[in-house]
């Protein structure tokens, strides 16, 4: 092989690998693009979803306490009106 065929070989190589690096490029760029795009939006709309059922989760556990304190409270009260009635009942 001479120096000329050589030389020409070189070249036909160095212009393929410059090919297949335009190639990477432009699928890193594609992916680059995708990951900004659609997968940020949507890990963003998964996440603010994510936060509203928490803060619905929380509401509920909100009214859920609040039910079991009145529930306990109407307890109380109908114990204290059981007593009011066994007094009422010794007076009369």
């Amino acid at each position: 092989m001479t120096d000329r065929e050589l030389m020409e070989q070189i070249m036909m190589e160095v212009r393929d690998t410059r090919s297949e690096m335009a190639a990477v490029k432009n699928e890193i760029r594609d992916t680059r693009l995708t990951l900004e795009n659609e997968t940020n939006r949507n890990i963003q709309t998964i996440a603010e979803g994510h936060y509203d059922l928490t803060r619905k989760l929380d509401e509920a556990l909100a009214i859920e306490n609040e039910k079991e304190m009145m529930k306990i409270r109407l307890n109380i009260l109908e114990s204290e009106v059981e007593k009011l009635k066994a007094k009422i009942e010794q007076i009369a």
